[in-house]
């Protein structure tokens, strides 16, 4: 549009030309040189501002490309928008939801938890007990172990002393059985006369009936018991460990007295202590050593009213006895 105005203007000039003067003409002309230039100059603006249109179409084309690029970035933003809101949505519940649980869970837990300190207060109380309980069977079980301890000390010695009693004892049970077996061989022709010889309760008892000894009624003793006596005299002379005591016994039957004795006290008396007159007679034996008792009725053989039980009864028993004094001590030991 500039361009046809300038156009116009140069023809109007050239018209206006003819018909001025010179000096109008050229001051057409200048100004006419003056449009070209400025139509030159408006051209190449013209071309500069094509040259920036195209620029900015171009640009515009790009910004629009941008715009429905960003529209679709948009569009898909908003989906995702949208998804992402809703699941923001579900997940607000969730976590509300899970808020609750938490809550309930804590409200659990704490009751738990409660339970659980009154439990272990409890428990705590409980040990505590247990604690003072075993302390008490600790210290019980220490002196316990100290009353123990002594009691085993106590216990080997007297195991000792009843090592050094049995001991003893066995000796005893020796010498007894020594002296028996010497009785008996020395004593072996009057087996079955009368005479007997056993042990009891660590004894050794020479029994010997009245017939082998006295007479009916009678204190002196005949010549084969005074036989028998002499022989056992010679092997308690061998033996000065025992202690002999010799015991006269009777039957149940009243005696009728002669002279000093009067009943069966002084007849078993009088008989014990003639039968220790002849084991003393070789005067070899310590008088000390022997012991004259009278035992009258009163410890028979035979409890029973008869013939036979009463002439069991009537008998002289002559008790051997190992000193013990070895097994008196070690008794008097374990008393202490």
């Amino acid at each position: 549009m500039r361009i046809k105005i300038i156009g116009l203007a140069i023809l109007a000039s050239a018209l206006f030309s003819t018909c001025v003067p010179q000096k109008k003409y050229l001051e057409e002309q200048t100004k006419r040189q003056s449009a070209e230039a400025e139509r030159d100059k408006l051209k190449a603006e013209n071309s500069d501002y094509a040259t920036k249109s195209a620029e900015l179409d171009r640009q515009l084309t790009e910004n629009k490309k941008q715009t429905m690029l960003l529209q679709n970035d948009t569009l898909g933003c908003g989906m995702r928008y949208r998804l992402l809101s809703s699941q923001y949505d579900q997940l607000t519940a969730n976590y509300e939801l899970l808020l609750k649980q938490n809550k309930d869970l804590m409200n659990r837990q704490t009751t738990e938890n409660n339970q659980l300190v009154g439990k272990l207060n409890l428990s705590q109380e409980q040990l505590i007990q247990k604690e003072d309980s075993l302390k008490r069977m600790q210290r019980n079980l220490y002196s316990q172990k100290h009353s123990l301890d002594s009691l085993t000390i106590e216990l080997r010695k007297r195991e000792m002393r009843v090592n050094e009693l049995q001991s003893a004892l066995n000796t005893k049970d020796s010498a007894i059985a020594a002296i028996q077996n010497k009785v008996k061989n020395a004593l072996l022709s009057f087996e079955g006369k009368g005479l007997t010889v056993h042990e009891k309760d660590g004894k050794v008892y020479v029994s010997m009936d009245e017939k082998l000894l006295f007479s009916s009624g009678s204190i002196v003793v005949q010549p084969e018991g005074v036989k028998a006596l002499k022989q056992l005299a010679k092997v308690l002379e061998q033996n000065a460990d025992i202690s002999i005591m010799v015991e006269g016994h009777t039957d149940d039957l009243a005696y009728k007295g002669v002279g000093d004795m009067k009943d069966n006290w002084d007849l078993s008396v009088m008989r014990a202590t003639s039968v220790v007159k002849i084991l003393l007679s070789n005067g070899n034996i310590d008088p000390k050593r022997i012991t004259a008792a009278g035992r009258g009725e009163y410890f028979p053989l035979d409890p029973a009213k008869t013939t036979d039980a009463r002439a069991k009864n009537r008998r002289t028993e002559i008790i051997l006895t190992p000193k013990l004094d070895e097994l008196f001590k070690v008794l008097d030991q374990t008393s202490h």
